[in-house]
C-alpha cells in the first residue's frame, strides 16, 4: 500500500472514532495494521477478552514471526491457562493446552511438560515459580506491564505504536476545501450553495439573474449558527470542521498570523468585522485558503489550498510525529539502508509504552493505587504566620517556598526540618516605587504574599505582594538567596505571579486588581503601571525598557494566569473575578478565547505535568466550588469532578500531579480525585488541624504534599518513596543557639473579611481571603501571628563546624556486592535510570549486573547498602561480552552508554561498538570495527537513535544507529575522547579528551562554539593519556571537569570555570569524580583508595572517608577505585568499582543520613557556583585538605 493511502487510513480512523464508531474503529486497526492501540489492547487483557486480544494482535504479528512474537502469544495463553486452574475448570485447562499451548511445545519441551504438570496440582501456586501468584486481576496487570516491554522490542510495532499528529477532523477539512475548490470553478456561483452529496462534484445551476458571491459577507456552507457554535453536520451541507484544539488554534496563529487586527478594516481584501453572533465561511482568492471565524473561540485557521488533489500530491508529514516517515509518491528519497534493529524513540515514553489515544479520548489507566497518593503526616512544621502560598523547588524536591497573610517569605529544607531563610517584606529601593503605592503602605502599612513560585529551573524565585509590589529572587543554594528584581506591577493587589518563555526568554509574568496582565524579562527592572489604560497587556524590553506589545485586556481585575505552551506556541491563559477566562499570545492581537469559568468568580486554571490535559478550579460569590477539566477543542466542560459541599468555607486551592491525580483543600480536608473519574477517590484530614480551606501544593515527583494548617504552619504528607526521601535528611544538624536566638514580634492586625463583590467586581485579596478562613475555624491566631526570625549565625557555626572523618566500618555502610567470578578490575560503573540496578563492565570485557529484589526490607526495590543483591543473568545464563577481536587489552579504553528506559546498554572494549538487550544480554548488533576505536559512548538525550562516539583517533562521530549512518565527524581534540556530556536546555555538547581540552559543540549543525585547555597546576606532571572527564550540573548551564589534578566547575556558555579544587601536591592523583543525583555534592575518588565528598556549591570538603572503612583489613595497596558512580535518586548514595574487580556500594549511617555537614561560608556568605571566575586557587587555606 503506498504512504498515501496509508495516511488515508488514518484519516478514516479518525474520522470514525470522532463519530464513535468504536468497534469499527478497531476492526479497522487490526486489518490494516497500521496503528496498535495499546489503550484498546490494555482494556481487553483487563477484562480477560482473551479471543478479541489474539484477534487484535493478529493484526499485526503472528505467532511465529519472532521471539518477540512469541513470547507475547505465549504469556497471554499461560495467563488464560492459569486462570482456568484457578477456577478450576479443568476441562478447560486442557483445552487451553492441548489447542493454544501446545505450539510452543517444538521450541521448549521442557517448558510444556512443567505447564502440563501443572493439571497435577491441587493448587498450581505449589509450583515454587507460581508461588507468589496473586488474584488474576494484579497478575494481568503484572503481564501487561511484560506484554509492553515486548511490544516496544518488537521490530513489527515499530512506528506503530504512535498515531499520527493530525488537526482535529482533518477528514472533513479536506472534504470542504475541495468542495470550496468546485465551487471556486463554478461559472455561476450561488451565494448560499445547497450541497446535498459528495458522491459527485458540485456545481451551481444557472440561476436568472444570478450574481457572484461578494467576496466578503457570503456565508459558503449553511445557515448562520447561533453565537458559540459551528455549523450542524446536516444532510443539506457539507461537513463542517469542528473547531481545533486551543493549542492547535494557537499554533495556527503564530505561524500564519492573520493579514489584518481584529478590527475591521475598509477596503480590505478580507474584513474579519463580522457581527458577534456569527460563524462564517469567507472566500478569499484562490492561492490562498478559506477562513474560519467563530467569534467564541476567535479560531483563525489559515491554510494554503490548492484543492484535495493538490494537498494529497504532496502530503506532509505529521508535525511532532518524526517517528512515523511518510514518503510521498512523487518524492521518493533514496533512503539509507535500515537496520534490522533500531532503538524505539524514548523522548517521552519510559519503558512501559503510555496507551495511545485518539485526539479526544481519555488518557489510558497507569498503574497507579491509592498508595502512590501522599496521605501520611510526615512533618508539622511552624511557620509563625499563616501560609498562603507554597511551592516545591522543581530539582531540589524538599526544599519548600512559603509566603505568609503577614508578608514574609520563608525557604524551608523539609526533610530536616529547617527553615534555611525568611525574609520580611520590605521595599528595595524607595525612590523607584510609584506614588499610590507610597500612600498606600503610608495608610495601611500590612502586606500580605498573594503567591509565590519558582522558575522552571529553579534559580529564580518570584513573589507576588498584596500591594503593587513583585519580588524577584535568585537562589543559588542551600540558604543562599539574593534580590533580583523589584517591580512595581499594579495599581492594588498583585493577585498572581508566574514563569514563561516566549521567544525562550524567561520572563515574569503578573496579574492584578488593575485589570491588567504584564509580562517582563527577567532583566527588567520596573514594570511601572499605566492607571489611565486600563484592561492591557505590556510586554517590556528587557534592555531599553520600551513597551513591546499592548493587549486589550479583562473588564475585571484578573485573578490567575496560567501560561502554557504547545507545538512550541506560547500563550497565556488569564482568569477574572467576574468568570471570564481568555487566552493571549505574544502578538498584540488580542484575546484569543473568551468563555465562562464554572462559578463566575475566582478561578485558578492548570494543566496536568505533561501539558495535555487543562483543569480548572473555581469557588462562586456563594461559596459553591467547582473543578472541571476543559475540552480545549470546544472551550467546553469536558467533566466536572462531585465531592465538594454547597458552601465551601473558603476560596478552593487545587493542585494536581504524576498527570493522574487532582488535590484540593476543602472541609479541613484534602480530596483527591483520579483525573478520569469524576467521583471523588478519597480524602485525608491530616490527622486534624486543617484550615477550612488548606493550600496545598505537590512536589514535583507527586511524593510529598505540603498542606497548610490553622495554627500558623503547615505539615508535609508523604508516600512510601516521599518518606525515604525526607528520611535521608532527618537527622540533619540543627544548632541549639538557633532556636535560642529567634526573636518573636507581632505583626499588623488583618481585619478584612471576604464578602461579595459590588457589580464592579472587586477581587479578594490574599489577606482577606486569609482573615476569612480563619475566622471560620475559630481560631484568631493568624490575626495576631508570632513568627521567628532568622539571624546570622555564619559566625557561630565557623566555630563549631569540623570536618567529618571516616575511618571505621561502623561508621557508614558499606557493602561488597557478590561475585560469581572473578573478574578483572572495573573499567565502567553505572546505575540504571530506575535505581534499581547497578551495572559495570570490567577490563576483561565482561559486563556485570546486580538487581535488588522489592521485599519487605526494601519497599522500593531499589539499589541500598543495607540489603544484598543478586548477581542477575537471564534463564540463558548468556553474558554481555564486548568484541575483543584482535584488541591488545592493555591498549584497549571500555567505555558504555545506557539508554534512557534501561532497556539497551551501548558497549565497547576495544573492538566493534555492540547493541546489548538488558532483558535477554543478547546482541542486537555491532558496528564501527576498528581502527578508530570507540573512547566514550553518549546518547543523544531527545533521540536514543543518535550516539555520540568518541574515538581514539581524537574524532568525535555522530552515528544514527537505525540508519547506519555517520551524520557529522567533530575535530577539534588532538588525542583520545575521554569525555562527552549533552546539555537538554543549551543544545551542545561537551567534549573532553586525553590532550586536557574542552570543546563546546553546537547540537543543531555539529559546529565547535568554544574551546579551552584545561590548566595544569604548577608543579604537577599528569600521566602521557590522563583522562579528562565531563558531567552536567542539574541545573544543565554548568558542567564537572574531573582530572587526576583537579576538580573543577565550569559555565558552559562562556565556557569559563567557576569553582575548582586541587588536592595538596603529596596527595595521591584523583581517578574520578561525580555529581550525586542532586547535583549538591561531589563525590571524589583517589589512588590512595580514600574517598572525599565535597558540596557542590563551593567545592569545599565535607567528608572523608578513608580507605579502614570499606576495605579489608588485608586489602592489596594496589586496591583503589577506579570509577565512581552515584545514585540516580538517592543523594547520599554512591558505589565504587575497584581494581580488584570488586565493587562497593556507601551510605552514610541511618543515624546520621548524610555525609557530614556542609563547611561554613566564607567571608560570612554562601559561596554558589555562580560566583566569580576561580582563578587557579585551591580550597580555602584554613579548610583541611586530603
Amino acid at each position: 500500500m503506498s504512504s498515501l493511502s496509508r495516511e488515508l487510513v488514518f484519516l478514516i480512523l479518525q474520522f470514525l472514532d470522532e463519530e464513535k464508531f468504536k468497534e469499527t474503529v478497531h476492526k479497522l486497526e487490526q486489518e490494516s495494521g497500521f496503528f496498535f492501540n495499546m489503550k484498546y489492547f490494555e482494556d481487553a487483557v483487563h477484562n480477560g477478552e482473551w479471543d478479541e486480544v489474539e484477534k487484535y494482535l493478529s493484526g499485526f504479528t503472528k505467532v511465529d514471526d519472532n521471539r518477540y512474537s512469541m513470547k507475547i502469544f505465549f504469556e497471554i495463553r499461560k495467563q488464560k491457562y492459569l486462570e482456568a486452574l484457578d477456577k478450576h475448570d479443568r476441562a478447560k485447562a486442557v483445552e487451553i493446552l492441548v489447542k493454544d499451548l501446545k505450539v510452543f511445545s517444538s521450541f521448549n519441551e521442557e517448558l510444556f511438560k512443567e505447564i502440563t504438570q501443572l493439571l497435577t496440582l491441587d493448587n498450581f501456586r505449589e509450583n515454587e515459580q507460581l508461588s507468589k501468584y496473586g488474584d488474576t486481576k494484579s497478575a494481568r496487570t503484572i503481564m501487561l506491564v511484560e506484554l509492553k516491554k515486548l511490544i516496544e522490542a518488537n521490530p513489527l510495532f515499530r512506528d506503530k505504536l504512535q498515531f499520527p499528529s493530525l488537526k482535529t477532523s482533518r477528514l472533513r477539512t479536506l472534504i470542504n476545501q475541495s468542495l470550496n475548490w468546485q465551487h471556486q470553478l463554478c461559472k455561476n456561483p450561488r451565494p448560499n450553495p445547497d450541497i446535498k452529496t459528495l458522491f459527485v462534484d458540485h456545481s451551481c445551476g444557472q440561476p436568472n439573474g444570478a450574481r457572484a458571491p461578494s467576496p466578503v459577507n457570503n456565508p459558503l456552507l449553511g445557515s448562520m449558527p447561533k453565537a458559540g457554535g459551528f455549523p450542524p453536520l446536516t444532510a443539506h451541507g457539507p461537513f463542517q470542521p469542528t473547531p481545533a484544539p486551543v493549542a492547535t488554534q494557537l499554533a495556527s496563529w503564530m505561524s500564519n498570523p492573520p493579514a489584518v487586527t481584529h478590527a475591521a478594516v475598509p477596503g480590505a481584501a478580507i474584513g474579519l468585522g463580522a457581527p458577534a453572533n456569527s460563524s462564517i465561511f469567507f472566500f478569499m482568492p484562490l492561492h490562498f485558503a478559506f477562513v474560519l471565524v467563530n467569534l467564541k473561540f476567535l479560531s483563525l485557521l489559515t491554510c494554503l489550498y490548492v484543492g484535495l488533489a493538490a494537498l494529497l500530491k504532496h502530503p506532509r508529514t505529521p508535525p511532532n510525529n518524526p517517528a512515523n516517515d511518510y514518503h510521498s509518491a512523487d518524492s521518493d528519497h533514496v533512503s539509507k539502508r535500515t537496520r534490522p534493529i533500531g532503538i524505539s524513540d524514548e523522548v517521552s515514553l519510559p519503558v512501559n509504552i503510555l496507551p495511545v489515544s485518539y485526539p479526544g479520548q481519555s488518557h489510558g489507566q497507569s498503574l497507579y493505587t491509592l498508595d502512590d497518593l501522599p496521605k501520611n503526616v510526615a512533618r508539622a512544621l511552624s511557620q509563625g504566620s499563616t501560609a498562603m502560598s507554597m511551592d516545591f523547588h522543581p530539582t531540589q524536591q524538599t526544599i519548600l517556598l512559603v509566603g505568609t497573610n503577614v508578608g514574609d517569605v520563608a525557604l524551608w529544607e523539609v526533610g530536616a526540618r529547617d527553615k534555611l531563610v525568611q525574609k520580611n517584606f520590605k521595599l528595595w529601593d524607595q525612590g523607584t516605587v510609584s506614588m499610590p503605592l507610597q500612600a498606600a503602605l503610608s495608610k495601611e502599612p500590612g502586606v500580605s504574599v498573594s503567591r509565590v513560585i519558582w522558575s522552571p529551573d529553579g534559580s529564580l524565585f518570584g513573589v507576588a505582594y498584596s500591594r503593587h509590589i513583585v519580588h524577584v529572587y535568585s537562589y543559588h543554594g542551600v540558604d543562599d538567596i539574593r534580590q533580583h528584581l523589584e517591580i512595581d506591577a499594579h495599581v492594588g493587589g498583585v493577585n498572581d505571579i508566574a514563569f514563561c518563555h516566549p521567544n525562550k526568554q524567561l520572563c515574569v509574568v503578573t496579574c492584578g486588581d488593575d485589570k491588567t496582565i504584564k509580562v517582563g524579562y527577567r532583566e527588567l527592572y520596573g514594570c511601572g503601571c499605566d492607571s489611565f489604560r486600563l484592561h492591557l497587556v505590556n510586554v517590556w524590553d528587557a534592555t531599553t525598557g520600551a513597551k513591546q506589545y499592548c493587549f486589550e485586556g479583562h473588564e475585571a481585575p484578573v485573578y490567575s494566569v496560567c501560561p502554557h505552551y504547545k507545538e512550541n506556541i506560547q500563550f497565556i491563559f488569564s482568569t477574572a473575578v467576574d468568570g471570564k477566562i481568555k487566552a493571549w499570545l505574544y502578538d498584540n492581537m488580542g484575546s484569543r478565547v473568551d468563555y465562562d469559568a464554572p462559578g463566575h468568580w475566582c478561578t485558578t486554571m492548570a494543566y496536568s505535568a505533561d501539558g495535555s490535559r487543562l483543569f480548572s478550579c473555581g469557588t462562586s460569590k456563594e461559596g459553591e466550588s467547582f473543578i472541571v477539566e476543559w475540552n480545549e477543542s470546544e472551550g467546553a466542560v469536558k467533566r466536572t469532578y462531585q465531592g465538594f459541599r454547597k458552601r465551601s468555607l473558603g476560596v478552593i486551592q487545587f493542585d494536581t500531579t504524576r498527570n493522574r491525580f487532582l488535590a484540593a483543600g476543602d472541609e479541613y480536608l484534602v480530596k483527591f480525585w483520579d483525573m478520569d473519574n469524576v467521583n471523588l477517590l478519597t480524602t485525608t484530614d491530616a490527622e486534624g488541624g486543617l484550615q477550612a480551606s488548606p493550600r496545598i501544593r505537590f512536589n514535583k515527583e507527586g511524593t510529598l504534599l505540603a498542606v497548610s494548617t490553622s495554627d500558623n504552619g503547615f505539615k508535609i504528607l508523604a508516600n512510601a518513596d516521599g518518606l525515604r526521601l525526607l528520611h535521608t535528611f532527618e537527622n540533619r544538624s540543627f544548632d541549639a543557639s538557633r532556636v535560642a536566638s529567634e526573636a518573636m514580634v507581632k505583626p499588623p492586625v488583618m481585619n478584612a473579611i471576604i464578602g461579595a463583590s459590588s457589580a464592579g467586581g472587586t477581587v479578594p485579596t490574599p489577606a482577606d481571603r486569609a482573615a476569612t478562613v480563619v475566622s471560620m475555624n475559630g481560631d484568631a491566631r493568624s490575626l495576631v501571628d508570632v513568627k521567628p526570625r532568622v539571624v546570622d549565625e555564619s559566625m557561630d557555626k565557623s566555630k563549631i563546624w569540623k570536618l567529618t572523618e571516616i575511618n571505621e566500618p561502623l561508621q557508614c555502610r558499606s557493602l561488597r556486592l557478590p561475585e560469581n567470578l572473578r573478574s578483572s578490575k572495573i573499567s565502567r560503573l553505572m546505575y540504571t535510570n530506575s535505581g534499581i540496578a547497578l551495572l559495570a563492565l570490567a577490563s576483561n570485557a565482561i559486563h556485570l549486573l546486580w538487581k535488588w529484589q522489592r521485599s519487605d526490607r526494601n519497599t522500593s526495590g531499589k539499589a541500598t547498602a543495607s540489603i544484598l543483591p543478586q548477581l542477575w543473568q537471564p534463564p540463558s545464563g548468556m553474558m554481555m561480552t564486548n568484541d575483543v577481536t584482535d584488541v591488545n587489552p592493555e591498549d584497549a579504553v571500555p567505555c558504555f552508554a545506557l539508554s534512557k528506559n534501561d532497556s539497551y546498554v551501548m558497549s565497547a572494549s576495544g573492538g566493534k561498538v555492540s547493541l546489548f538487550n538488558m532483558m535477554t544480554f543478547k546482541t542486537m548488533t555491532t558496528f564501527m570495527p576498528p581502527p578508530p576505536a570507540a573512547t566514550f559512548l553518549a546518547f543523544h538525550p531527545q533521540d536514543n537513535n543518535i550516539i555520540a562516539i568518541g574515538m581514539d583517533d581524537s574524532t568525535i562521530q555522530i552515528y544514527n544507529v537505525r540508519v547506519d549512518e555517520v551524520k557529522s565527524k567533530l575535530k577539534g581534540h588532538s588525542k583520545r575522547i575521554t569525555g562527552l556530556a549533552f546539555s537538554n536546555s543549551l543544545n551542545v555538547l561537551v567534549s573532553s579528551g586525553a590532550d586536557a581540552q574542552l570543546c563546546v559543540w553546537s547540537t543543531d549543525g555539529w559546529e565547535k562554539q568554544k574551546s579551552r585547555t584545561l590548566q595544569v597546576p604548577t608543579g604537577r606532571t599528569p600521566s602521557a593519556l590522563s583522562d579528562t572527564r565531563v558531567q552536567f550540573h542539574q541545573d544543565q548551564t554548568h558542567f564537572l571537569v574531573v582530572h587526576e589534578t583537579q576538580i573543577a566547575i565550569y559555565e558552559t556558555t562562556k565556557l569559563e570555570c567557576v569553582k575548582q579544587w586541587i588536592p595538596r601536591e603529596s596527595s595521591a592523583p584523583i581517578s574520578n569524580a561525580t555529581f550525586s543525583c542532586d547535583s549538591q555534592l561531589v563525590y571524589a575518588s583517589f589512588l590512595d583508595s580514600a574517598i572525599c565528598v565535597f558540596s557542590a556549591t563551593n567545592l569545599r570538603l565535607r567528608c572523608r572517608i578513608n580507605p579502614a572503612a570499606y576495605l579489608p583489613a588485608n586489602a592489596s595497596s594496589n586496591v583503589y577505585p577506579l570509577v565512581i558512580a552515584a545514585h540516580p535518586s538517592e543523594p547520599n548514595q554512591f558505589a565504587v568499582g575497584l581494581t580488584d574487580g570488586g565493587v562497593h556500594v556507601l551510605e552514610p549511617l541511618e543515624s546520621e543520613a548524610k555525609w557530614g555537614s556542609p563547611p561554613p561560608p566564607e567571608n560570612g556568605s554562601a559561596t554558589s557556583i555562580s560566583a566569580a571566575p576561580a582563578s587557579g586557587a585551591t580550597g580555602a587555606t584554613d579548610q583541611p585538605q586530603r
